[in-house]
């Protein structure tokens, strides 16, 4: 094998086995605190009363698994030695510790914002049925269910990397913290059980937080909802469920 295609073998098993054990990380303790060691605990905070089904599960992680064959390959599309020269990719602090971290904010705000378009783009019923169908099979979703995607889907979520390694000046440190916090956050949403406390969401800024319980809502109705980590964008466009914050309020105080 040529030593470059070999290099790029590696990177693509590299990358596929990196991004299923961050998968397992954060989405595994989830799953085995809120639904199996102690769901009677933190049975008040449950979203929708109904617990999914150990075949949802599976299918959940069936998907999710090939998202990340997906990413794998995206990665090598991205980091080759013919495409990465092209841009904007750094190692060190060329640009300065404290860009590093504004860095990270701003792929945040990037994803935000794509998260959203996207989103709302493969709602379009010609779109939903072939991509985004797959996703929605969790009407009521898990942890597990945080990549569940369609093959077509994974490519269009792994197209952020790129959007950023090519739009901005980002270099190793920044796209980590910024794909650890992507997956903290996606396992967040699809948890099932609200665990954002009331004093946060509603205050002034905590309130365009986009929470368990506005992402579970996304996928019980099917519309509304779209953002990813806040819900500015759903304000700004009129996309909020309009039920949302009665939702949410119920939610926090325990069904009451």
């Amino acid at each position: 094998m040529h030593l470059e295609a070999q290099s790029m073998w590696h990177l693509y098993v590299l990358v596929a086995v990196i991004t299923t054990l961050r998968y397992l990380v954060f989405a595994g303790p989830a799953f085995v605190v809120f639904y199996k060691w102690m769901p009677e605990r933190f049975a008040h905070l449950r979203i929708q009363q109904r617990m999914p089904k150990n075949a949802d599960y599976l299918r959940e992680v069936g998907w999710s698994l090939t998202t990340f064959l997906i990413f794998g390959l995206s990665a090598v599309m991205t980091f080759n030695p013919y495409v990465l020269p092209h841009s904007q990719w750094y190692t060190g602090h060329a640009h300065g510790v404290w860009y590093t971290v504004l860095s990270v904010i701003m792929a945040l705000a990037i994803h935000d914002l794509y998260f959203y378009l996207t989103h709302r783009l493969m709602h379009h019923p010609k779109l939903f049925r072939i991509i985004h169908r797959t996703h929605h099979l969790s009407i009521n979703p898990s942890p597990w269910a945080a990549f569940a995607f369609h093959p077509l889907e994974a490519f269009v979520e792994a197209g952020i990397v790129p959007l950023l390694v090519f739009g901005m000046p980002i270099n190793e440190e920044a796209l980590i913290v910024f794909l650890l916090f992507m997956t903290l956050f996606n396992v967040i949403g699809h948890l099932g059980y609200e665990v954002f406390p009331r004093w946060l969401t509603s205050s002034a800024i905590g309130r365009y937080i986009n929470t368990s319980t506005n992402h579970n809502m996304h996928h019980r109705y099917f519309r509304g909802n779209y953002g990813l980590y806040t819900r500015v964008w759903d304000e700004l466009f009129g996309t909020t469920n309009p039920d949302y914050e009665e939702r949410l309020d119920k939610v926090q105080l325990g069904g009451k």
